[in-house]
């Protein structure tokens, strides 16, 4: 049997490479975080809690394109906005003189421009979930992660899945500009995640990769094009790339480095938790793809070999740190799959 204080450092090692992106810090001692990554992977993998979604879904070119988004999300003024102060206004009177404010506060916006002068951000949970509380998570997170910036918020209740809209003007009150990456995107869902559960919310923010996912989201213009009939080039649903492959194969590899230590564990809970780890890596849409592909693989070899067979890995690729490159195991060497 693994002692704790070893289970607990690969949990921290694989764990927060599986939840975190890498421009956070999760601060603490190793037993603090790997009781962090204990709770992430229960709620990911027994509980199934819900995935936030976080989405940047355009920006504005100029104040006509922002004036134009302002008055979307407000329903023209009909609903309640709320700024980065905290005050709350409606109406299309209140609606214009925000615009004012947006377009003489700091650098000038005209009506077009060639750069992005807001962003528009969209925060959702699923159908069922009290808008109340998305709302105030909402907030939240505009606080922490807008900070220095002019932005209003929007909640928007009266569709199936409560969510809020959020437009963030680009450019800070010292001057520093906006610019979201994919890491930056990642961390935000984490913020926002960890704010709902402040809340009593159930809520998680985990990476497609880590959960096994395979397709595609699609951009909301491709979205409203389609519905539109104005799509003409269809894309492949499946992220099937070089990179999106070896995302989710360092992802496996990380799962299964921590369900080996929980099998070893002293902690019956631990134990039973590993178990679970094993059950959602093949019932993943990857797993279930994964080993369809071996079974395609088995068949050849039989074929070609008359009838024997040799056996093969999952995954068929280590990784030992990410960003490093992928060493292909020797064909005698396996990963236990089934080890409990």
């Amino acid at each position: 049997m693994t002692a704790p204080t070893n289970i607990d450092g690969v949990l921290v090692q694989w764990g927060e490479r599986l939840f975190y992106p890498r421009n956070r810090l999760v601060k603490g001692g190793t037993g603090h975080r790997a009781a962090a990554i204990r709770a992430r992977i229960h709620a990911t993998v027994v509980r199934h809690a819900p995935q936030v979604m976080v989405k940047v879904t355009g920006g504005g070119r100029g104040m006509a394109a922002i004036t134009a988004h302002l008055r979307y999300i407000s329903q023209d003024g009909r609903l309640p906005f709320e700024d980065d102060r905290g005050v709350v206004c409606e109406g299309k009177e209140a609606l214009r003189d925000l615009a004012d404010q947006w377009r003489y506060g700091g650098s000038f916006i005209d009506e077009t421009t060639p750069n992005r002068e807001a962003f528009n951000i969209m925060l959702s949970m699923p159908r069922g979930t009290d808008p109340l509380a998305v709302e105030r998570a909402a907030r939240e997170f505009a606080e922490a992660e807008l900070a220095d910036h002019r932005y209003v918020m929007v909640l928007h209740d009266h569709q199936a899945n409560p969510h809020v809209h959020i437009s963030v003007r680009a450019e800070s009150c010292h001057g520093k500009r906006l610019n979201p990456r994919k890491a930056d995107l990642q961390r935000w869902r984490e913020t926002f995640a960890e704010r709902l559960r402040g809340w009593g919310i159930d809520a998680e923010a985990s990476r497609q990769a880590s959960r096994g996912q395979i397709r595609r989201d699609e951009p909301l213009w491709r979205v409203k094009a389609a519905e539109e009939g104005r799509l003409t080039k269809p894309r492949d649903p499946v992220k099937s790339s070089l990179r999106s492959e070896r995302s989710r194969q360092e992802a496996v590899f990380a799962w299964l480095q921590i369900s080996r230590a929980l099998a070893d564990s002293e902690v019956a809970e631990d134990r039973v938790l590993g178990q679970s780890i094993d059950r959602y890596i093949r019932n993943s849409p990857y797993g279930l793809e994964y080993a369809r592909r071996l079974r395609g693989q088995r068949e050849t070899q039989r074929r070609e070999l008359g009838g024997r067979q040799l056996g093969l890995e999952f995954p068929t690729q280590e990784v030992s740190a990410p960003g490093q490159r992928m060493t292909p195991r020797s064909p005698g060497q396996q990963i236990d799959h089934d080890r409990r």
